[in-house]
């Protein structure tokens, strides 16, 4: 897709894409002037505008070269997700992930999963598909990778106060039933999130997020952060 052709997608569509919202275009337009010739930049972006939701450090850029840049810089973090009933909290844990850098996004259970919370992102994402925990468990250990389950549940350490290991995979369950027993029973860890109110749980893709982010506090150079 040109850049001309995703601004006219988001001037004709609902939804929120790669390029923006509906009827308020975003990015920047056409390169004023000569252009520049580093092969990562893109000649439809640079001819026609880089309307996309992306880092001024990418502007005109080609998304391979997008991707490439952001493997050098990744962190040791892995995030899953189960998908056994089609959690539509998905989108929100990879565009979060993207946003913190993970380095491999899995979901276990079900293939599909509504990719609209995303943003885009998936786009720039890595992501790995299994079939059930056995098989993430087994990637995880394979990888060195510890696995710490997010559940508030009883025995369950305090995120605020846990120290959460540099390779590491966040483990989070689905919207309502929360994390099988068999995730629970095959993390190395188990942390929970403090709250402070009636409810019994927040959603998963905040969670998600909240425990990302926890992890760049502990283990990230914040002099790399845009």
């Amino acid at each position: 897709m040109s850049a001309k052709e995703g601004y006219n997608t988001v001037c004709h569509s609902q939804g929120p894409t790669e390029w923006g919202q509906s009827g308020h275009p975003v990015g920047v337009g056409p390169w004023p002037g000569p252009w520049p010739e580093d092969p990562r930049y893109d000649p439809e972006l640079l001819r026609d505008g880089d309307r996309r939701n992306v880092v001024d450090a990418y502007r005109y850029w080609r998304r391979d070269a997008v991707v490439e840049a952001l493997d050098a810089r990744r962190h040791p973090l892995h995030v899953a997700i189960e998908n056994f009933g089609h959690d539509h909290n998905i989108g929100t844990v990879v565009r979060t992930a993207n946003a913190f850098a993970v380095a491999e996004v899995h979901i276990v259970g079900r293939r599909r999963w509504n990719r609209r919370g995303a943003m885009v992102t998936d786009r720039y994402q890595h992501l790995r598909h299994h079939d059930d925990i056995a098989g993430l468990l087994a990637h995880a250990a394979a990888a060195g990778l510890t696995v710490v389950a997010v559940d508030n549940s009883a025995g369950a350490v305090r995120l605020e106060t846990a120290g959460l290991p540099r390779r590491c995979l966040l483990l989070f369950g689905q919207e309502g039933p929360g994390l099988t027993a068999q995730a629970r029973a095959g993390a190395a860890l188990t942390v929970s999130i403090a709250q402070f109110g009636s409810t019994r749980s927040i959603n998963a893709g905040v969670a998600a997020g909240i425990a990302m982010h926890a992890w760049i506090r502990q283990h990230a150079d914040l002099g790399l952060a845009w």
